[in-house]
């Protein structure tokens, strides 16, 4: 898209985020132009209902005098696009009655489709309470140690497992800059979850020290140089085409920044790599999945882009974020993928509310459950030669499977930490106490973050060994 194009829509609508979906213009422009009473209806990306899409669309049309009457909260795109989209219905004004939303899941265009009549439609078109008012908890956002993988951004970064151990072999130096990476595929995927390429990792390094590292330095100076000097060039004449139109427009950097540090990967993280290389383990899930699978990873490993991160290394913690509870907030709060859950940090894990003043018995009880499922998994996975991805697959059919005790196990134990009723609705409570620990990071008061609660002293006791090596 035109980048003078994209100035003109910004100063127009200031208010939407950039990250919007092109199509969320449409919803607001259309609600605008109604009259009192006068009606409308948009198919969108599913986006509209998620995150800085909805914020821009359907959150607009509520708070602006509208009423959803009937919605798609997703539903596959019949035509050629391997899409999944949203169709919202709604009035300026108000609308007595029933409203209905349905929707299409799983994968066969032909199959899934269900419905449910409420009495209010919520702007995140969700069968489950609408969790979309949750409040930013800042100890989450500034401390909590949730992280994005590496984006290496070229592929001569990477190499393959046996040609980084020969050429490590050949000169030890190279370990300092050479890593395991991992990815979602490798993790999920693979038998062994092992990585299954290398990446150069010269980030805390300047040219002058990469080039010290020669046959890595010169085998991305042949390839990645040119790839970003040509992009960069590109960009500046773009970039001059709009500022001749407007000398205050404001223009894309991002391919001169990348030339600037041409030898690092696009994204290296460097925060989340200092976070990680500091714990003896770390915890990872996809961060594009239909399923809850967490696992810990060691320090050792660099986690590519396609995982989200945890600094945090004890057992309770994994608890956590691996249980029931965790999950339907994730589902509620995160976007999505066609179909698939993505696991966006700002959110999902900035809005998480941790359990506040759990004594040591429940945390103790969390952590010991954490510790015996992934002792099932890791026996189930190696007496029947499973991956995770396939595993995790026969928990859909119905029966009694030992992987669900364990997990049931766990759900139970996170429950109780939470002090949650045996009939609560999980998404209620956390939505309730969201509610209650950013009002009170707001009157200053002291609250509970991510990670083991600050009054458990034998801290080194919910640390156990077990992790993903190289």
């Amino acid at each position: 898209m035109d980048r003078g194009y994209i100035n003109r829509l910004r100063e127009r609508y200031p208010d939407i985020d950039g990250r919007a979906d092109y199509c969320v213009y449409w919803f607001r422009r259309a609600h605008d132009h109604l009259k009192p009473g006068q009606r409308a209806g948009l198919v969108g990306t599913n986006t509209i209902r998620q995150n800085y899409s909805r914020e821009a669309s359907l959150d607009y049309i509520v708070a602006n005098g509208g009423a959803i009457t009937e919605a798609v909260s997703s539903m596959i795109w019949p035509g050629e696009a391997v899409v999944h989209v949203s169709i919202a219905n709604w009035i300026k004004g108000k609308q007595k009655g029933k409203k209905r939303v349905y929707v299409q899941e799983g994968n066969d265009v032909d199959k899934g489709w269900r419905h449910e009549d409420f009495d209010t439609i919520g702007a995140a078109l969700s069968f489950d309470i609408d969790v979309t008012q949750a409040k930013r908890i800042e100890i989450n956002a500034k401390h909590g140690g949730c992280f994005q993988g590496q984006t290496h951004g070229h592929k001569a970064f990477l190499m393959t497992p046996g040609d980084a151990k020969l050429l490590i072999a050949e000169q030890p130096k190279c370990a300092d800059v050479l890593f395991p990476f991992l990815t979602a595929d490798d993790l999920i995927g693979d038998k062994y979850a092992r990585p299954s390429r290398y990446v150069i990792d010269f980030q805390g390094k300047d040219q002058a020290e990469a080039q010290s590292y020669s046959q890595l330095f010169k085998r991305l100076r042949t390839q990645v140089l040119p790839t970003r000097q040509a992009a960069a060039d590109k960009e500046a004449k773009r970039n001059k085409k709009v500022l001749d139109e407007d000398e205050d427009a404001k223009t894309n950097k991002h391919h001169a920044n990348f030339l600037r540090r041409w030898w690092l990967m696009s994204y290296p993280r460097e925060d989340m790599t200092e976070a990680i290389t500091a714990l003896p383990r770390f915890i990872v899930c996809g961060q594009v999945t239909k399923r809850p699978i967490f696992e810990f990873i060691s320090p050792k490993i660099r986690p590519n882009a396609a995982l989200t991160v945890f600094a945090h290394a004890d057992d309770y913690s994994f608890g956590i974020l691996q249980s029931a509870v965790h999950w339907v907030w994730f589902v509620n709060r995160c976007s999505t993928l066609k179909s698939d859950f993505r696991y966006t940090s700002n959110t999902v894990f900035d809005t998480f509310p941790w359990p506040q003043e759990p004594n040591a018995k429940v945390v103790r009880q969390v952590a010991d459950a954490a510790i015996a499922l992934r002792k099932k998994r890791d026996e189930l996975r190696e007496k029947h030669d499973l991956s995770f991805r396939e595993l995790y697959r026969s928990l859909d059919l119905p029966g009694d499977h030992p992987l669900k005790v364990v997990h049931a196990d766990l759900d139970e134990a996170v429950r109780a930490v939470y002090g949650m009723t045996k009939n609560a609705d999980p998404l209620v409570h956390l939505l309730n106490l969201n509610l209650r620990v950013a009002e009170a990071e707001a009157n200053g008061r002291a609250v509970q973050g991510p990670g083991l609660p600050a009054s458990i002293n034998n801290r080194k006791d919910y640390l156990t060994r077990d992790c993903l090596k190289p």
